[in-house]
Order: structure tokens, then sequence, then C-alpha cells
């Protein structure tokens, strides 16, 4: 597919188009992450879901480290695109490839030695720890396909070109599903055959995503370029380090709550790892959109141009906010047929706490996506530490409060509410944060 120039056209227009197959790779993004739960519910039983969702919490910490990377590599890549300076793109892209590759190394060592006390960390319950370490370690094993597909991803979105990953993911996602109900339905190989299903599709997504990079690399039009200088390592770092920790945070933050669920057993546990896919399958609308903010605004600013920011930023709250709207309405009207997707047969203590927790959780999308804008503008200005203060602030509260109302009231359901306390504090702040750097045109990093 080819590479796009987001420094020009109408605001609102080259946002809408650049965000569209954006929005459309998260439905398949979703739908590989969802397949996992659903075939494991409907075919093995609850507590192969529970165990599928309760390993997806650590899992979010290996991803925080490879979004990081993605982060990183976009950013820097987007800004020098955008400034047309070609030589400096193929150094960057190479620069993050390596820096990529050991970072995996070292994650993949330490998921090794701790997935197990990991698990114990968290409370699982006996009843799903064999099942839960068997899939975190095929998942781990996988992190290698992880790593470089997420930066390869990274360096689409930087050339403006949206197209590719939603192409990768619609056909790996469809490999995943068939996969898992042949490992599952057909071959009865348990959660080991939801866990090989993930590693071979994310295999097989990965490898010609880097093909098709170095066929972009090669066509750029400059001459000899270093592959790794540290000058560029250190402007990727800028960048990376601080959306891991934002990650972190977030992988963090989860598990805590997940702790704290998984105390009420392995019903309540289903029934939650069923509704966190369906609330993340929302967020997920609104922080891939996001990532195409952080590169228009990057390329746009890498060009000299800050006034077409703040068009492109309301012209994506329009967009996140017509989902919400949606997303809202359909988790508020259907959250039982929604949860039967995952399980044939839930019992009423799942179905209960699922259906609880999106019609807590719906309403506030407004907030949650105002905020994911708000911090993505801020990740393409470079202005790092003000995002990760606002995932701080959210995290923070979210797992503070879902300590105190479990403790308090003694109810699962009371835990639901900390989700808008975290969405709707940190949304305040980081308007504050944008308001802030808008009026120095975005131009000072932090």
């Amino acid at each position: 597919m080819a590479n796009r120039d987001l420094t020009a056209g109408a605001p609102g227009k080259v946002i809408r188009s650049y965000c569209l197959p954006l929005f459309g790779s998260v439905f398949f993004q979703q739908l590989y992450n969802l397949a996992d739960s659903l075939v494991a519910g409907r075919y093995i039983g609850e507590d192969a879901l529970a165990a599928v969702g309760n390993s997806y919490e650590i899992t979010l910490i290996f991803l925080a480290f490879a979004f990081g990377c993605n982060t990183g590599c976009s950013v820097t890549v987007s800004r020098y695109f955008g400034a047309k300076e070609y030589g400096k793109v193929k150094t960057a892209v190479a620069t993050s490839l390596i820096a990529a590759a050991i970072t995996c190394g070292a994650l993949l060592a330490v998921g090794a030695i701790f997935a197990a006390p990991l698990l114990r960390a968290i409370q699982t319950p006996a009843e799903i720890f064999d099942d839960s370490l068997t899939y975190l370690r095929l998942y781990i094993c996988g992190l290698v396909f992880v790593f470089f597909y997420n930066v390869s991803n990274g360096i689409f979105s930087a050339l403006g070109d949206s197209k590719t990953p939603f192409v990768f993911l619609a056909i790996s996602s469809a490999a995943n599903i068939l996969l898992d109900i042949l490992f599952v339905a057909k071959l009865q190989m348990g959660v080991v055959g939801v866990g090989w299903a993930t590693f071979l599709c994310q295999g097989a997504a990965c490898v010609p995503a880097l093909m098709v990079v170095a066929g972009k690399m090669a066509k750029l039009p400059a001459g000899t370029a270093p592959l790794f200088t540290f000058s560029m390592l250190r402007e990727f770092i800028s960048v990376a380090l601080p959306s891991v920790l934002q990650q972190c945070f977030v992988a963090a933050g989860n598990i805590i709550i997940q702790g704290v669920v998984n105390a009420y057993g392995a019903a309540v546990t289903a029934g939650f790892s069923a509704a966190v896919k369906l609330n993340n399958l929302a967020t997920s609308c609104f922080s891939t959109i996001g990532s195409g903010v952080t590169n228009y605004t990057s390329q746009n600013l890498g060009a000299g141009q800050p006034r077409r920011v703040q068009a492109g930023f309301r012209a994506s709250l329009q967009l996140v906010w017509t989902i919400s709207l949606a997303v809202c309405l359909l988790y508020e009207l259907f959250p039982a047929q929604l949860m039967g997707i995952f399980m044939d047969t839930p019992s009423a203590a799942a179905l209960q706490a699922g259906v609880s927790f999106l019609r807590v959780a719906a309403p506030f999308y407004f907030a949650a996506s105002l905020k994911i804008m708000c911090d993505a503008l801020l990740c393409g200005a470079r202005r790092m530490r003000l995002v990760v203060f606002s995932i701080f602030l959210d995290l923070g509260l979210r797992a503070g409060a879902a300590l105190a109302l479990s403790a308090l009231f003694h109810t699962v359901f009371s835990i639901w509410f900390a989700w808008p306390a975290g969405w709707s504090a940190a949304a305040a702040v980081t308007c504050f944060l944008y308001a802030e750097a808008a009026k120095s045109g975005f131009q000072r990093s932090r």
C-alpha cells in the first residue's frame, strides 16, 4: 500500500480517511483477541474462559513493551517523514527494530522465569491455575512475533499507510479463528490448542509485515543511511520508555483489579473476563483512532504546521464520540446477549458480574475517549511526561477505588464504579494539559 502525507488536505477529511482503515484494523485486532476467549468459553467451559482471561492481564505487561516500541518508532519515523528527511527515516526504522529485538530477548528470559509467580501474585484460583500457566507460557514463546509485528505496524502508520495493517490483521484474525476451532473443537486440545493457534497466527502476520517494511524502505528516495546511531536510539527511547511506563501502569492497574475480582471466585472471574473483552473492544477503537491522531500530529509538527493539529483533534473527537454513543447503547440494551457470545450456558454469578460491569462502564466511554484523544495528541507532540502522568492518574484512581470499594462494600458490583471514577478524573486533567500545550503551539518537548 502507498505511503501518505498527512500534512496536506482538509484536516477533518484527512483524519477520517486515514482512521477508517485503522478502525477496521481494530475490529480484526479485537476479533483476534476475542476468538481465544470465545472458543475457550463455548467449546471447553467456564473455567477455560476464566483461565484465558486471567492470563490476559499478565500478557499486558509484555504487550506494554511491544506497544512502547511501536509508539517510539511511530512518533520518531513520522516526524522525519513529515519533514521529508528520508535518510533519517531509514535510520529510525532500523534502530527501532534493533532496540525491539534486544528488549524482546530480555522479556523472553523474564517470562520463562516469572510466569508462575505472576499468576500466584494475582490470586489465580486453584482450579484454573494450570490452564492459565499453559496459555501464558505459549503466549510468551510468541513474543518475538508480537514485538516485530507491532514495530512494523508503527512504521506503516508513521508513513501514513493505514491500509496494510488492516490487510494483515484481517487475514491473521480469520486464520486464528479457524485454528482455534480446529485445535479445540475438532482436535480436543483444550487451552493448549488456544495457545498454539495464537502463536502460529502471530508468526504468520509478523513475517510478511517485515517483508513489506523492507520493500517500503527500499523505495524511499534516499541514499545510503546508517543502520544504527546512538542519537536516533536516544530519540526512540525518549518516546518509547515513557510509553512503556504508561502501558505498564495500565497492566499493573489491571492486575491489581484482577486480583480483587479473583477473590470472588472462578465464576465471577469468567463473567468479568468476558465483559472486559467487550470493554476492550470499545477502548481499543478509541486507542486505534488515537494512534492515527499521534501520527497525524507528529507529521504535521515535523512539517512545521501546528495549526492543523487542533483541527485534526476536533475531527477525531467527533469520530470517537459517535462510536461511544453507538457502543454505549449496544452495551446498555443487550449486555446479556453479548455475554452469551462467550459462554454457552453461563452461571448466574458469571452473567450477573459481566452484565453489571458493562452497564456501569458504558455511559462513561465519552470521558474515556476524550482522555485517549488528548493523550494521543500529546504523545505526537512528544509531551510524554504529561501522557504518563495522565495514565498514572487514571490507573491509580481506578485500582485504588477498586480496592477501597471492595473493602468497604464487600460486593463485586461496587468495584465496577472504579472505571467511571478513573476515566472522569483523568479526562478532566488531560483536557487541561492539552489546553496548556496548545498555547505554545505544541512545539516545546518536555
